[in-house]
């Protein structure tokens, strides 16, 4: 049996806005990121909230054919001369994402790694097709015996190097917050106060409809609909991983496509991690890649949400049993009757 392609990863959220009484918002969709992309703006008339949506979806769809892992781009044509063993020159946007990936690896103790691109490949993860077998196991040992990795990289001004030929980078955990990011940006200076950005379930705020919060709902991981909500405040951003998303089964047991380095396997023992990140500097980039260390890391979460300063995170374990962080507990709403056993960690 397989589970969510490519196409649908992005079931992770709802955007709650439906109301009669509110004057209708502005809304453009694309596909994007390999997922459904939504620009919602409020309070403006069409002809300037059209414009500023577009300028938006221009720049998420720049983002995403320059820094493709899998097709021609400025990202694989690095990959290649990693691959190479030769140095490669990069834009400096390429360099200054690539520093802030290192940092952000090196605050997880590894467990967020964009360098495991050769990884996703040898599981499939990097297919519209999800496969239907394990991958091969000596391939495994040997990408594990090499163990490559981010930290691997040596960046000098705008030149990339690495002694470690079988690193290569995949932007998959980690674009989609920077997307956030840079569409705050731009609507701000159109003129934009009020908006919401949906990319595949990573979400990010400005200001509010109508005077009122905006409110979205999270993604229950074993059952249809939310399993709570929760309203944003301007500048927050709102990120889930689950293992719902993408991922494949043999023999009954799934293989979701969130992959701990440290095994070269799919991280087992979460269902689904949700994060929400205060308004700060880069809170888009934030609440996409911190969702990926904390769930690979399981029950010893609380320990790199303090270090990536996420003081709002909600977990449900394998098992489905919920944890909750005691500032996330003050802005979550649950749907219908709270989870028994609701573990609040302080």
């Amino acid at each position: 049996m397989r589970g969510c392609s490519l196409g649908c990863a992005g079931v992770l959220l709802w955007v709650l806005v439906a109301a009669c009484s509110r004057p209708p918002l502005h809304q453009q969709e694309a596909f994007v990121f390999g997922t459904r992309v939504e620009v919602l703006i409020a309070g403006l008339p069409e002809a300037q909230a059209r414009p500023a949506a577009a300028a938006v979806l221009r720049e998420f769809d720049r983002l995403h054919r320059t820094y493709h892992a899998w097709k021609p781009s400025e990202l694989s044509a690095l990959n290649a001369a990693l691959a190479a063993g030769r140095p490669q020159v990069v834009s400096e946007e390429m360099a200054e994402l690539l520093a802030d990936a290192q940092r952000l690896a090196r605050l997880s103790d590894g467990l967020f790694d964009p360098g495991i691109g050769r990884l996703i490949g040898l599981w499939g993860f990097q297919s519209d097709e999800l496969p239907g077998s394990l991958p091969d196991e000596t391939a495994l040992a040997t990408w594990r015996s090499a163990r490559p990795g981010i930290a691997d990289l040596r960046l000098a001004g705008l030149q990339v190097s690495s002694r470690q030929r079988e690193l290569a980078l995949d932007f998959g955990g980690y674009l989609k917050g920077v997307a956030l990011d840079r569409a705050a940006g731009i609507l701000r200076a159109q003129g934009v106060s009020n908006a919401l950005l949906n990319i595949g379930g990573n979400v990010m705020v400005l200001g509010s409809r109508d005077g009122q919060r905006w409110r979205v709902g999270i993604q229950h991981p074993r059952q249809p609909g939310p399993m709570a909500t929760v309203e944003l405040d301007d500048g927050e951003a709102v990120g889930t991983s689950g293992d719902y998303q993408r991922y494949f089964e043999v023999e009954g047991r799934r293989y979701a496509h969130l992959l701990d380095p440290r095994s070269g396997r799919p991280a087992a023992g979460t269902q689904a991690l949700t994060v929400l990140v205060t308004a700060r500097p880069a809170a888009g980039t934030l609440s996409d890649a911190a969702t990926k260390p904390l769930f690979i890391a399981g029950s010893d979460w609380p320990h790199l949400a303090r270090r990536l300063q996420v003081a709002h995170v909600l977990r449900v374990d394998g098992d489905g049993r919920w944890q909750i962080s005691k500032a996330m507990q003050g802005r979550l709403q649950f749907v219908g009757v709270p989870p028994q056993g609701l573990e609040v960690v302080p």
